[in-house]
């Protein structure tokens, strides 16, 4: 296993750098002039061009590149054009909002959509089964905004019982965790009941039946375990997503996390506060995606990567 962790992560640098390199490149070719909209229109030319030349970008594209590159592997991501502050501090300080956010929602999704999924394999065909997969579906396919609005409509505006944005509390985390749960409990409702039919028809699962076992003890100890091996992966994904920032519900809910500093970053054309999102939102991506492959060997032990 020691192994292939670090494979994993030798093959990670490539990836890590060429994602930095096309967010570089992106960042660099979008209209607009940063310094400009930095200081607002009515300063002069020249304060503008002075300013460009102290922060270095008059420099070789290349040449600021890796400078940025090699700063970046010292822990210095830049300064915030719009903020004046390092960009390492300031997604230091969204970062646990964002992850107060995802453990709540990954939390939601998983007591919803697991139990789901189990409950609509084992009942399959059924009413129930047609209702758990009708509301999954509805959590799939409506904009995650829209649920969020709807529910600040009817929770804060009209019941009054929860806050309708902000993040100082418990219950300020209530109605932007279910959001976002749900949508990722519908996904995770109609892969466990795949994934659990599937299983439910191999040989082993008749020997624990003939052997007069009842239907909960085959599912629970005999099936579901097997199951749960692409659930991992997508909970795993959807985890180190939404680390990443779940930008549209922290955008509409006024969350300061890393997809709020994001959006921000981009109406601002702010280069070094967006790369660096990209490049921390890179790194939980490839850290959730090792964890997933990690988890799999602690599921199934026929499966060794060394």
């Amino acid at each position: 296993m020691g192994h292939y962790i670090i494979r994993r992560i030798l093959i990670s640098i490539p990836v890590t750098f060429g994602i930095a390199l096309i967010t570089f490149i992106l960042l660099n070719v979008i209209p607009g002039d940063p310094i400009a909209l930095m200081m607002k229109e009515h300063i002069s030319p020249e304060v503008v061009a002075r300013v460009r030349a102290q922060m270095h970008l008059d420099d070789p594209a290349y040449f600021r590149f890796f400078r940025y590159i090699w700063d970046a592997l010292h822990g210095d991501f830049g300064v915030s054009y719009k903020l004046n502050r390092s960009v390492s501090s300031l997604l230091m300080d969204a970062f646990p909002n964002t992850l107060t956010l995802a453990i709540a929602a990954a939390l939601v999704s998983w007591i919803i959509g697991i139990p789901a999924g189990v409950l609509s394999a084992v009942k399959k065909r059924s009413y129930l089964d047609n209702s758990i997969m009708g509301f999954s579906l509805l959590g799939v396919s409506i904009p995650v905004f829209w649920v969020g609005l709807l529910f600040q409509y009817v929770f804060a505006f009209w019941l009054g019982i929860l806050p309708v944005s902000g993040f100082s509390g418990p219950e300020y985390l209530i109605m932007p965790a279910i959001v976002l749960g749900w949508s990722s409990a519908g996904t995770i409702s109609r892969l466990t009941r795949s994934s659990l039919l599937e299983v439910m028809r191999n040989d082993y699962i008749r020997t624990a039946r003939a052997k007069g076992n009842v239907e909960l003890k085959v599912v629970m100890n005999h099936a579901l375990k097997n199951a749960m091996l692409p659930v991992v992966t997508v909970m795993a994904l959807q985890v180190a997503g939404l680390l990443s920032g779940a930008v549209i519900t922290e955008s509409v809910f006024g969350i300061p996390g890393i997809g709020r500093i994001a959006v921000n970053a981009i109406q601002n054309r702010d280069m070094p506060l967006l790369q660096g999102a990209v490049m921390f939102t890179t790194v939980l991506v490839i850290v959730g995606n090792l964890v997933a492959d990690i988890l799999y060997s602690l599921i199934d032990p026929r499966i060794k990567y060394d």
